[in-house]
């Protein structure tokens, strides 16, 4: 073998090698990619799922706070439940 064909067959193998170090660099990025994506879901659930409890409560504090303003309103006019029944 000659020494052309030797160094021809190194740098073959070398520019092999790199190129597969290359395209496991870029498999381990995707991969890392993919699994900040998989987080990034799961915090947008976390915190939907959060701002939805948030909101129920909400909701049923306005309800309640709105019928005790409707039952004032009743009293102050006379026309509560136990005023009906004398």
């Amino acid at each position: 073998m000659s020494s052309a064909q030797w160094n021809a067959g190194e740098t073959h193998g070398q520019t092999q090698a790199k190129t597969e170090e290359w395209m496991q660099s870029a498999q381990n990025t995707a991969d890392r990619a993919c699994d900040k994506m998989a987080d990034s879901k799961e915090s947008a659930q976390q915190g939907k799922e959060q701002s939805a409890g948030f909101i129920q409560q909400t909701g049923e504090q306005v309800m309640h706070m709105a019928q005790g303003a409707i039952d004032g309103v009743k009293s102050t006019l006379g026309m509560n439940e136990k005023n009906e029944k004398k």
